[in-house]
């Protein structure tokens, strides 16, 4: 606790383990002594004086070296004393102590520091996460001291809060957390974790309106990546595109997609009005239209797989993915046998296009499904700039089957690890526009109220040594009409 404060601000809560401390000390000395202290010795001059009697009694070699063996160990008896009660004093408030060496005199002062409050513990523990995890340790810049200043900040900012003030803890977390410039690294509040999580895991406890949503960077608009197949917002005709502006009458600029899809859900079968922005082709504002909704229980992110034949006359296996949980690489097994049914196939294309990531090991066990064993994946740089490898098993995997994928400008994170894998295998051709660019990977952990907290742990590196950071994945092949509205058989 005290590491992690930085500073003396002690808990009077740990008095407790600081009196067995003690009295362990106190026996300790006794015992080493052999001396027994007298029932009526009340004071420390009174013990002195005892225990000079009892030395002078046990010495064999006259009453000078008595003497000697008597005041080294008054010396010891007064540090332990001494010592015993600087530690409970210490440890029970928060003081300034000074110590006359020549007696066991202790004056007491108190002093500016403080036991934290709730929030400023729940603050400390926030910052203790990040410190310990966050990939880069010179804080963007700030270095230690800097760090610990902005801890000290969201410290004040939280000073005289109680226990119903959540909007100001998370106001002063978040204001901490910005000074990273890291996006990625964030706050999670209930509703937010719960939702993120859901993501990951491609299920929800709660009923929806089964859209996936992304947070457009430029215009920070909140878009419809993906309808699920035979939900209730494809039923009521909404499209991937779409910009949702309100619900039920709250507007939803400047929101978050995590608060956005919060607001989607709810009670099964309760009815939710959204208001929608409809673009023209060249993504230019439409026109808004209003759906009601009936929320329903969906699965947030299945694969959706059908077969064609191209004018030339070969049968491509296509597979939609949505997003990456950990149930992706097993539906991505069960799509490629639906599509197989009817025979070999003479290609496999796998749309990823609006495919913002999510569970990042499944990207990585997604390639593995198609790379000959020892076939490195990718390679993540943690914070001391130790590398750890993914590579492949090759147990089952399709290495032969030509193989297509279809990105474009959203396709981000796990989707990037899994198409920079086989693009730099040269396992599969990418086919599209330019990805998002986010060589990031964040741990996401559970914090005690029931929020949750992101932080960015390391950055990764493809097989060819790319950090696509910023920079995004280059298509093979960049068809003029490749975009989010077109099929990926136009692709």
């Amino acid at each position: 606790a005290i590491g992690r404060m930085g500073a003396v601000e002690l808990l009077p809560r740990m008095t407790a383990w600081c009196a067995i401390v003690v009295a362990a000390i106190i026996m300790l000395g006794c015992s080493c002594t052999a001396f027994v202290l007298p029932p009526a010795a009340t004071t420390i001059s009174e013990t002195k004086k005892h225990c000079n009697v009892v030395l002078q009694n046990k010495s064999s070699d006259g009453e000078d070296n008595g003497n000697i063996i008597s005041s080294q160990l008054q010396r010891t008896f007064n540090t332990l004393v001494t010592a015993a009660a600087l530690f409970t004093t210490a440890l029970a408030s928060p003081v300034n102590i000074h110590v006359h060496t020549n007696e066991p005199v202790i004056t007491i002062e108190k002093s500016q520091a403080y036991a934290l409050n709730e929030n400023q513990l729940f603050i400390s523990d926030v910052w203790f996460k990040v410190t310990t995890q966050y990939f880069d340790q010179s804080f963007n810049g700030l270095g230690e001291s800097g760090w610990r200043a902005k801890e000290k900040e969201a410290f004040q900012a939280v000073e005289d809060t109680g226990p119903d003030d959540d909007e100001l803890v998370t106001d002063a977390i978040k204001t901490m957390l910005s000074a990273l410039g890291d996006p990625y690294t964030r706050f999670l509040p209930k509703e937010k974790y719960e939702v993120l999580t859901a993501y990951a895991t491609g299920g929800s406890a709660k009923a929806g309106i089964g859209v996936q949503l992304l947070e457009d960077p430029r215009t920070k608009n909140v878009v419809v990546m993906a309808t699920t197949s035979g939900g209730p917002s494809e039923s009521a005709g909404v499209q991937a595109g779409d910009v949702i502006l309100k619900i039920n009458g709250e507007d939803m600029t400047g929101a978050s997609a995590e608060i956005v899809a919060a607001k989607c859900k709810g009670e099964q079968g309760e009815k939710v009005d959204v208001v929608f922005l409809r673009r023209d082709e060249n993504g230019n504002a439409g026109k808004e239209y209003l759906k009601s909704i009936t929320r329903a229980q969906v699965k947030l992110n299945p694969i959706q797989t059908q077969l064609f034949t191209t004018e030339s006359g070969k049968r491509v296996g296509l597979l939609k993915v949505p997003s990456f949980s950990t149930e992706t690489v097993k539906e991505i097994v069960n799509g490629l046998r639906t599509v197989s049914d009817d025979g070999k196939l003479d290609a496999i294309a796998i749309d990823i296009r609006g495919n913002v990531g999510g569970y990042m090991p499944a990207g990585v066990e997604a390639a593995n499904l198609f790379l000959p064993a020892r076939a490195h994946i990718i390679a993540e740089v943690d914070k001391s700039g130790a590398i750890k490898g993914y590579d492949a098993d090759g147990i089952g995997a399709d290495t032969s089957t030509p193989l297509y994928l279809l990105v474009d400008g959203r396709t981000a994170s796990a989707s990037e690890i899994f198409a920079g894998a086989l693009q730099d295998n040269q396992r599969a051709v990418v086919v599209g526009s330019k990805t998002f660019g986010k060589g990031r990977i964040q741990n996401v952990q559970p914090l005690e109220n029931g929020s949750g907290l992101a932080i960015t742990r390391a950055r990764y590196i493809t097989p060819k040594g790319r950090d696509l950071h910023g920079v995004g994945i280059i298509p093979n092949k960049e068809p003029s009409h490749c975009e989010s509205a077109d099929s990926a058989r136009t692709c």
